[in-house]
C-alpha cells in the first residue's frame, strides 16, 4: 500500500488549534469523524485515551502519535496535524508537541495496511525529515516530503542488503571482519504494535550502523512476530537488547546479557542500550525453561510491588469474570423461572444447576489464574487446588462448617505463586541433563506438597472463621449499616470506573454471592457502576452549552452504555474533567447504592444493567435508584462543570 493512501490530504490539520492534550484529541478525533474515518466517537476515543494511560505517546522531539486499533475505524488512515504554538501532551521529554500523527486501524486490519503503518512509523526516526515537516505549509509539501523519504530509505535498504551479500560471499573475509565487530540482537514489541514496535526497531538499526556494530531485530506487532531470531543467532550475539511493553518470548536468552526497558527506550535510547551491551555492562539473564513469556527488567526498572500484586489479581478476576458472568445469569434464570414452573421442576433444576456448576470454579479459577501471572504455567496446578481447597469446608485440619472462601481462595493464589517462585529459585542449579525433570516433577510435587500444607493447615482454618463471621454478619446485618456498606462499595465503583476501587468493591459483592446467593450488594454495585455514564448523558443533554457537539454526541451513548452496566463510557469525560466527573459520579452513586439496600433490592444477576432488572425482587425500585442516583450526579456535574471558553468550543 502506497503511505499516500494512509497519509491523507483531506484529513491533515496543517494548523491544530487546540493547546492541551484533551482538546488536541478532541480536535483530532471529531476531524476523523467529519471526514468519516470513524463512526464510533466515543469508542475511538476511549481507545486512544487507554492507550495514553499506558504510556504517553508523545515520544519526544516534538513528536506525537496517539493510536487505536479498533472497530470504530471504517478505514486505515493516518492523520498529520500541525501545531504552531506546541501543545503540552505530557511528552516523555517534556517538551511541547507540534507534530501529531493519529494513527486509527481497523480491528480487522490487513497485512498492507500493517506493513505500511510500520513503514511510516520507521521514517519518523529521521531527524531531517521532522524537521522539513515541521516547516510545511501544505498537505502537498507533506505527502511529497514522506515520498522522498520513503524513497531514499528503500535506496538505502537495497544498498545494505547488496552488501550482506557481497559479504556472505567471502566467507573467510566475513568471518575476519565478524571478530571485530559487535553484533546484538533484539526484540520490539508494544501492546497495539502499530507504531512503537517499528519505531524502536527503525531507531536501534540506525544507531547499530553509525556505531559500528551489526544487529538484528524481532519485532512483535500487529501482525504477530517477525524477523524472529534463530539459535544461532543468539548464540553468537554479544547481547541481548529487548525493548518491550508486554511479554515476549524470554526464555530463549537464558545465559546472555540482557538489557531489558521499555519499547520507549528503544527510540529515545538507543545508543545507551546498544554501549552498555556491548561494554559488557548489562546483567546476565537466568531463565528457567517453563518460564513461557517471562521478563526480568535491569537495574531500577521493575513494577512497584503494588503494581505486580494488582496485576497478579487482576489476571484472576478476569479469567473468573466469563464464570461469574454465565453462571451468575443462569442461576438468577432459574429463580425467575422457579416462580413460574416450580422448585422441582425440570427446567428449573437445569438452568439452576448450570449456574451453580459454573459457580463452583470462581474460586479455583480465580486462585490459579493468580499464580500463573505470578509465576507462570507451573503454578497452574498448585493454584487452582488452593482455590478448590478454600470452596471446601472439609479441606482442614479443624472441623469446620464453612470453607476459607472467597478470601481464602485469593490468598492461597498468591501463596501458590510465592512458593513457584521460590521453589524456581531453589533448584535453579539443577544440572542442566535434570532441567526437564523440573515442569514434570520437582514443580509439581514440592508445589502441591507446600501449598496444599499451608492451605490444610493455616489458610483453610484461619479464614474459615473469617468466612463465617462475615457472612453471618451480611446475613444479620440492620438496615442501616447495609446502606452503609451499599453506599461504600457503589462510591468505589464510581471511583476509578475500572481501575482498583472498582474491581475490589465488585470482587467483594462477587466473594458475598457466592457464599450467600444473597445478590443484595450485587445490587449495590451494579447501580453504581451504572450511575456515572447516565450521569454524564443527562448532563450533557441538559447542559449543552458547557460541551462541545463531540462530547455531546459521545454523551448520547452513555444512555446505552450506562443502562448496560459498562461504566467504561464515563472514562474519556473523566479523564478529560477528573475532578468534576468523579467527585459527582461517587455521590450519585453512593446515594444509589444506599437506595438499593434501604429498599432491600436484590439482584442475582452479576451482570447485565438493566436488562437484568425483571431477575430482581425489587426491579422497580432498583431502577429508581439507579435513576435517583444518576439525577442527581448529573445535576452536580452540570451545574458545576464551567462553561468552555469560547475559543474551546
Amino acid at each position: 500500500m502506497d503511505l499516500k493512501e494512509l497519509l491523507r490530504k483531506d484529513v491533515m490539520i496543517m494548523d491544530l488549534q487546540a493547546t492541551t492534550k484533551e482538546a488536541a484529541i478532541d480536535e483530532m478525533v471529531a476531524n476523523y469523524k467529519k471526514h468519516d474515518v470513524i463512526d464510533d466517537v466515543d469508542l475511538f476515543k476511549a481507545d486512544i485515551l487507554k492507550r495514553e494511560a499506558e504510556t504517553s505517546t508523545g515520544i519526544g522531539d516534538g513528536i506525537a502519535m496517539p493510536h487505536a486499533r479498533d472497530k470504530a475505524v471504517k478505514e486505515a488512515t493516518v492523520m498529520f496535524a500541525k501545531s504552531n504554538k506546541g501543545v503540552d501532551y505530557d511528552a516523555l521529554d517534556g517538551q511541547p508537541v507540534n507534530l501529531f500523527f493519529m494513527i486509527a486501524a481497523p480491528e480487522g486490519a490487513d497485512s498492507l495496511h500493517l506493513q505500511a503503518l510500520a513503514a511510516l512509523s520507521a521514517l519518523l526516526i529521521n531527524p531531517k525529515l521532522v524537521a522539513d515537516l515541521k516547516k510545511a505549509q501544505t498537505p502537498e509539501q507533506v505527502q511529497e516530503l514522506f515520498d522522498a523519504a520513503e524513497k531514499a530509505k528503500e535506496a538505502k535498504d537495497q544498498a545494505d542488503k547488496a552488501q550482506q551479500q557481497a559479504a556472505s560471499a567471502g566467507a573467510a573475509a566475513s568471518n575476519s571482519q565478524k571478530s571485530q565487530k559487535g553484533f546484538i540482537v533484539a526484540v520490539s514489541a508494544c501492546p497495539n504494535g502499530i507504531a512503537h514496535t517499528y519505531m524502536a526497531e527503525a531507531a536501534l538499526k540506525e544507531q547499530a550502523e553509525k556505531l559500528g556494530v551489526d544487529i538484528r531485530v524481532e519485532t512483535n506487532g500487529s501482525e504477530g512476530v517477525k524477523n524472529k531470531l534463530t539459535a544461532a543467532e543468539i548464540a553468537q550475539a554479544d547481547g541481548v537488547i529487548i525493548t518491550a511493553d508486554k511479554k515476549v518470548d524470554m526464555p530463549r536468552f537464558d545465559g546472555k546479557p540482557l538489557l531489558n526497558r521499555p519499547v520507549i527506550d528503544g527510540i529515545n535510547k538507543p545508543q545507551e542500550l546498544i554501549e552498555k551491551v556491548e561494554s559488557g555492562k548489562a546483567p546476565i539473564y537466568h531463565a528457567d525453561p517453563s518460564e513461557a513469556g517471562a521478563g526480568t527488567n535491569d537495574e531500577g526498572e521493575e513494577k512497584s510491588l503494588w503494581n505486580r500484586i494488582y496485576a497478579d489479581l487482576m489476571n484472576g478476576v478476569s479469567h473468573m469474570l466469563p464464570f461469574v458472568v454465565g453462571g451468575g445469569i443462569l442461576m438468577a434464570l432459574s429463580f425467575l423461572l422457579e416462580n413460574t414452573v416450580g422448585p422441582k421442576s425440570t427446567t428449573f433444576l437445569f438452568f439452576n444447576g448450570i449456574g451453580n456448576f459454573a459457580f463452583s470454579f470462581l474460586i479455583p479459577v480465580l486462585a490459579a489464574y493468580i499464580a500463573v501471572s505470578m509465576a507462570d504455567l507451573p503454578a497452574l496446578m498448585p493454584g487452582f487446588v488452593a482455590g478448590y481447597m478454600a470452596s471446601q469446608a472439609s479441606a482442614s485440619f479443624v472441623h469446620s462448617s464453612s470453607p476459607a472462601g472467597f478470601i481464602g481462595g485469593l490468598l492461597g493464589g498468591f501463596i501458590a505463586g510465592w512458593v513457584i517462585v521460590l521453589l524456581k529459585k531453589v533448584f535453579a542449579k539443577v544440572p542442566k541433563s535434570l532441567e526437564g525433570l523440573k515442569p514434570m516433577l520437582l514443580y509439581p510435587v514440592f508445589g502441591l506438597l507446600i501449598v496444599g500444607a499451608i492451605m490444610y493447615f493455616a489458610i483453610d482454618p484461619i479464614f474459615a472463621v473469617v468466612n463465617q463471621f462475615i457472612t453471618q454478619l451480611l446475613t444479620h446485618m440492620g438496615t442501616g449499616n447495609a446502606v452503609i456498606l451499599g453506599a461504600i462499595l457503589a462510591g468505589m465503583m464510581a471511583l476509578d470506573m475500572g481501575g482498583p476501587f472498582n474491581k475490589a468493591a465488585y470482587a467483594f459483592a462477587i466473594g458475598t454471592f457466592t457464599a450467600t446467593k444473597d445478590g443484595a450488594l450485587m445490587a449495590a454495585v451494579m447501580a453504581g457502576g451504572m450511575i456515572p455514564p447516565l450521569a454524564i448523558a443527562l448532563a450533557t443533554t441538559v447542559w449543552k452549552n458547557k460541551f462541545t457537539q463531540q462530547e455531546h454526541e459521545a454523551g448520547m451513548s452513555n444512555y446505552i452504555l450506562g443502562a448496560a452496566f459498562i461504566t467504561e463510557g464515563a472514562i474519556p469525560f473523566a479523564a478529560a474533567d477528573p475532578l468534576h466527573v468523579i467527585i459527582s459520579s461517587v455521590i450519585g452513586a453512593a446515594i444509589g447504592g444506599g437506595l438499593t439496600q434501604l429498599w432491600k433490592v436484590n439482584v442475582p444477576a452479576p451482570h447485565g444493567g438493566i436488562f437484568v432488572s425483571p431477575l430482581s425482587n425489587r426491579p422497580w425500585l432498583f431502577i429508581l435508584a439507579v435513576v435517583v442516583g444518576a439525577i442527581i450526579a448529573g445535576i452536580i456535574y452540570g451545574l458545576w462543570k464551567p462553561a468552555p471558553k469560547a475559543a474551546d468550543k
